[in-house]
């Protein structure tokens, strides 16, 4: 349920394009490695016991909304823990990341691949979003998310990280009919993870399509877009979706055809210049390079100046990073971010 503090909160009001009284900001990954307060609980359990303890999930989610002053918690999840009761080995190595242990590389393994019906094995994230909920002020949205139905897919076939995107791309030429069962199961079974998040207490969600910069505008269009597209349409209306893409700017107009009443933008594109591309009648989320919290305050301050200037005031700017914040930056550096965004932009 969405109470009028919420429904008036600048976020919200940012994702209808209605004017605020300053731009409002979140920082993806916010809730990271570079919070000594987040590495207090890290360091104490697994990443996955991390993901999969609500309480603990609540408190390093709650944590960073409260330490930044940001204008939305988003919750502390993991893109890949839904694929595990989809019949994926999941298993997150120390210094390796995630690791799939039975990757699907052909038709055969992909009748294995299970859709997600039951939503009673993800009850950590639903839990975790209601303790989120309760404690954060009135006037936070929580913000929950998923991966989009491409990154999931190579996650799956690839087995973890990739360059090249080799067996992804093999099925998507060699098998169609194999991948589109694949992205179907996908596709519906992110529906309903989605929807559960917004039912648990979710004022908006972000899909994350971290992986799609690999693909042509071509082939973006024929297998990626139909899925993604899916996906938003089937998420509870009223709901904001921001649909965020990086690596290809080329994409743009396809990402805006794929749905979402936010594009998020990554710092390889001038924000002005893609939301013309994007048309005006969507908001935009963006775009500061990353690094630049690795700067001095003046030119952090320069920086994010020249973001919001190419927002040019206009209705519907969210801003936020390129990309998530690397451990290496000074929390200070993003607490003064958050200060520096809402003094410039205050109206």
């Amino acid at each position: 349920m969405t109470t009028p503090a919420l429904h008036n909160s600048r976020l919200m009001k940012a994702c209808r394009r209605e004017p605020t009284d300053c731009t409002p900001v979140w920082i993806m990954r916010q809730a990271g490695r570079y919070l000594p307060e987040y590495m207090a609980v890290r360091n104490a359990v697994t990443f996955i016991e991390l993901c999969k303890r609500p309480d603990l999930a609540a408190q390093v989610t709650l944590d960073a909304q409260r330490l930044l002053g940001v204008d939305a918690a988003i919750l502390f999840a993991d893109l890949l823990p839904m694929l595990e009761p989809m019949g994926i080995d999941l298993e997150y190595q120390k210094g390796e990341g995630p690791v799939i242990h039975n990757p699907i590389r052909d038709a055969s393994q992909v009748d294995r691949f299970r859709e997600l019906e039951d939503l009673g094995s993800m009850h950590f994230v639903f839990d975790a979003v209601k303790l989120i909920r309760r404690d954060l002020p009135a006037d936070i949205p929580l913000l929950g998310f998923a991966g989009a139905p491409f990154t999931l897919a190579s996650y799956a076939i690839e087995g973890g990280g990739s360059r090249n995107y080799v067996f992804t791309k093999s099925m998507m030429y060699g098998d169609e009919g194999a991948w589109r069962t694949l992205m179907d199961r996908l596709s519906r079974s992110l529906i309903r993870y989605i929807n559960a998040q917004i039912d648990a207490g979710c004022q908006a969600v972000q899909l994350f399509d971290s992986w799609a910069g690999c693909l042509s505008p071509s082939d973006y269009r024929r297998y990626a877009m139909p899925f993604t597209k899916q996906v938003i349409d089937g998420i509870r209306p009223g709901t904001p979706v921001i649909n965020f893409l990086t690596g290809n700017p080329a994409l743009l107009p396809l990402l805006r055809e794929a749905g979402g009443s936010m594009i998020g933008l990554d710092w390889r594109v001038s924000l002005a210049e893609a939301w013309k591309t994007v048309g005006y009648d969507v908001g935009v989320q963006g775009n500061l390079d990353p690094v630049s919290l690795m700067a001095d305050l003046p030119t952090l301050k320069s920086r994010a100046k020249a973001v919001l200037d190419e927002a040019a005031g206009r209705p519907g700017h969210i801003f936020n990073l390129g990309h998530g914040v690397f451990p290496e930056v000074p929390p200070e550096n993003v607490n003064a971010l958050v200060k520096i965004v809402h003094e410039l932009s205050a109206r």
